[in-house]
């Protein structure tokens, strides 16, 4: 499945990426691609709110008129002139740390 946002024909629709990870006790759902996370006490719980917060989130920057400030904002990039975004790409990486006396 494609990961985009597009607008056609007066609606808008897409997918957003994102990635679900266990805190303690509770299991949390983030896209960096929205700065948008929410938690839930499953992984599944968490997914069904993620889904829920994203639609109420584009639904409200839609009505805004903010969509593409927004969208510009979170790094995303339009490749359709007024159409479609695609969200940004990330790289995993890792950080070397070292703590403590005689490191």
């Amino acid at each position: 499945m494609a990961t985009k946002i597009e607008r056609k024909d007066g609606k808008v629709t897409g997918d957003v990426p994102y990635f679900v990870f266990k805190e303690g006790d509770k299991y949390v759902a983030y896209s960096p691609a929205l700065d948008l996370s929410t938690c839930g006490d499953t992984e599944k719980n968490a997914r069904k709110m993620f889904a829920e917060a994203a639609q109420i989130f584009i639904d409200e920057i839609v009505a805004m008129g903010t969509l593409d400030d927004v969208l510009t904002k979170c790094g995303w990039e339009k490749v359709s002139p007024e159409r479609t975004w695609s969200p940004p790409t990330y790289k995993q990486g890792f950080a070397k740390i070292a703590v403590g006396a005689g490191v």
